[in-house]
């Protein structure tokens, strides 16, 4: 879904003690839940400090704010990360086997493209 121009760079899972190659921005892709929330405090814990800061990606997990207890931790959080970007609730997301699927819908795609700026912007 990042891949909005085509150029065939492609978003990866890195398995955790296997190196991040040389020159990717490790991102961070969590849900707006305070789970969400803790889980990266504790992955940000355990950050490597020879790794880039990642970013860290907010996937709404529903049409409503952010509740305070998460808003709250990870605006705490911002510090440690090289920056923050927002993906809105897709309610198609739910529904669609992979992103190729998903990148049929005119929401996902205007999103994605969003994001590609928002994390181009970020460098």
């Amino acid at each position: 879904m990042l891949d909005t121009e085509g150029t065939g760079a492609e978003a990866r899972i890195v398995q955790s003690g296997e190196p991040v190659p040389m020159g990717a921005q490790p991102v961070l892709l969590v849900e707006s839940t305070v789970y969400g929330a803790v889980c990266v405090e504790n992955m940000l814990r355990r950050w490597n400090v020879h790794v880039p800061r990642p970013w860290l990606v907010l996937v709404a997990d529903a049409p409503v704010a952010l509740a305070p207890a998460a808003r709250y931790r990870f605006r705490a959080l911002q510090g440690r990360v090289a920056g923050v970007a927002h993906v809105p609730y897709l309610p198609v997301l739910r529904s669609v086997e992979g992103p190729e699927a998903a990148m049929e819908h005119k929401p996902v795609r205007t999103a994605a493209a969003k994001l590609r700026r928002q994390l181009d912007e970020g460098k």
